[in-house]
């Protein structure tokens, strides 16, 4: 948000912990609580919202969706990024949805159930919730309970009344190049972090 201001945009912020709205506040303050359920925020109110590495961490991702939808008018942006916790490619895994090759053989055919059930009873389709990894030492997104993947990213952004614009997955361990090339096909559901980009219609 404090970039955002200094390059001269109107910015706003929420979360639902109280003491990071406080730590917030300090640098950017238009950032209020949020409920987890409904953004303090008119319909149509923003020209372009985003949710960087949040909805893995949401109660109703489904729902949240649609609400990140709501407050953004008509042609405006919606940029969403996530883990894909139904990764198949790449290695250096660092949570166990995605690591070791067994792992990866369910992600697959998760990944192919899911384009099914688009495809017959679209209804039916929801994130894959997980259970948070309790250990003394945290590792990134132990506390993370949604199975977030660019496919039903891309799903619900469209069932919500956008248009998606780019998808995107990049893992830092893959050479520029051959990021490139796997961008450019498929296989980019298949990669690490999920980047996508939709406008409201």
């Amino acid at each position: 948000m404090h970039r955002l201001k200094e390059a001269g945009y109107e910015a706003h912020g929420v979360d639902v912990s109280e003491p990071n709205i406080q730590r917030a506040k300090s640098v950017a303050s238009n950032c209020q609580i949020y409920d987890g359920k409904r953004l303090p925020f008119e319909s149509g109110f923003f020209s372009g919202v985003g949710a960087l590495n949040v909805l893995e961490h949401v109660e109703e991702p489904e729902k949240f969706i649609v609400e990140l939808v709501r407050v953004v008018n008509r042609g405006g942006k919606i940029v969403l990024s996530s883990p894909n916790f139904l990764r198949v490619l790449g290695y250096k895994d660092y949570h166990p949805k995605m690591r070791g090759i067994g792992s990866k053989w369910n992600n697959l055919r998760t990944i192919r159930a899911k384009r099914s059930l688009m495809k017959s009873n679209p209804d039916k389709v929801k994130f894959d919730r997980m259970e948070p990894i309790i250990r003394e030492k945290f590792q990134p997104d132990d506390d993370a309970i949604i199975a977030t993947n660019p496919l039903e990213m891309a799903f619900f952004l469209k069932r919500a009344g956008c248009v998606i614009e780019s998808i995107s997955c990049t893992d830092r361990h893959v050479p520029k190049l051959a990021d490139l090339i796997l961008n450019a096909t498929p296989a980019r559901y298949l990669m690490f972090n999920a980047f996508l980009i939709a406008r409201k219609e």
